[in-house]
């Protein structure tokens, strides 16, 4: 963003008001077992308008960063879960705003028409940033029923090649630690989605929040989140492993601690940052991704100071 605009660029996340097939009974109820979105939408129980929720976050990225510019990041539930017509009239309140350079919109891949896409990719041709963020998780299918997530790998090569046929960003989502999966499901996941093509990712560590399914399996014994050492380790495995022009945008995920029951680093931001910083550190790694150490660093540094 730097590069491309001469200056910070920052997100600012927006709640919608849509719902998701896996809870409206379209596909099923109760959505994923680990989904509570609350944990990392906290403003999803009332949402203000879009435009409220724009200056909201644009007031507090502008006090804490100074950045200037900023992304519209449609981020709570499925949001391409709806007639084209009203995203149309949703995406154009939040790009009306002076200061908006593009929107980033976060969905399932099994709701994503061409029409959709087709308005994308028009927002793109137009000159705005686009990014399409896929909900993935997971590239085997028994993980995902496990889960409750409603789609296979299937949906997922479905809606990535018309993405891509349109030239469209995509930015996928991948989960660390589901239910069932090892190292090696990770790696054939990530091997999987790289021979595609994507032009991003996010890697979350799954974490037990209040009011999921996983929650109750956890209090019984039957789910045990990982540590965060071995995050760390398998975090920096995976992007030692991916091509240098793929861009992270995440290595982490957070729940406030009034909702999150496990594992415990999880409502810390910066800690599993800085020990992923400093495991690529120790094995020299900087030359395939120098933006990523460089602003990780930068913040322990900061945050040493105080």
């Amino acid at each position: 963003m730097l590069n491309r605009y001469g200056e910070r660029v920052h997100k600012v996340s927006i709640d919608a008001s849509f719902t998701c097939p896996n809870r409206d009974g379209s596909l099923g109820i109760g959505g994923c077992t680990f989904c509570n979105n609350v944990s990392f939408s906290p403003n999803s129980r009332q949402p203000a308008a879009i435009k409220q929720q724009i200056d909201a976050g644009k007031f507090i990225t502008r006090k804490r960063t100074g950045a200037r510019k900023y992304i519209a990041y449609f981020q709570a539930y499925t949001n391409t879960y709806a007639e084209t017509e009203l995203l149309k009239q949703q995406y154009n309140t939040a790009l009306a705003e002076p200061d908006i350079i593009g929107i980033a919109v976060g969905t399932r891949p099994d709701c994503v028409a061409d029409s959709v896409l087709d308005l994308l990719a028009d927002y793109q041709n137009k000159g705005y940033e686009v990014w399409l963020e896929l909900g993935l998780q997971s590239s085997f299918d028994e993980t995902l029923d496990r889960v409750n997530r409603g789609h296979g790998f299937e949906a997922y090569r479905s809606t990535l090649k018309r993405a891509r046929q349109r030239g469209l960003q995509v930015c996928t989502h991948l989960i660390i630690g589901l239910p069932g999966e090892s190292e090696k499901h990770y790696e054939t996941t990530l091997e999987r989605v790289l021979e595609l093509g994507v032009d991003g990712l996010k890697l979350h560590p799954l974490h037990v929040v209040k009011g999921t399914q996983l929650a109750n399996e956890w209090r019984r014994g039957e789910y045990q989140p990982l540590g965060l050492h071995e995050y760390t380790r398998i975090a920096a495995d995976l992007i030692q492993q991916t091509p240098p022009e793929v861009i992270y945008h995440r290595l982490t995920a957070t729940a406030s601690e009034n909702i999150l029951l496990a594992p415990g680093w999880c409502s810390k931001k910066w800690l599993p940052l800085n020990l992923i910083a400093e495991e690529l550190e120790k094995r020299k790694h900087f030359y395939n991704a120098p933006i990523l150490i460089d602003d990780a660093t930068k913040f322990k540094q900061i945050n040493v100071a105080g």
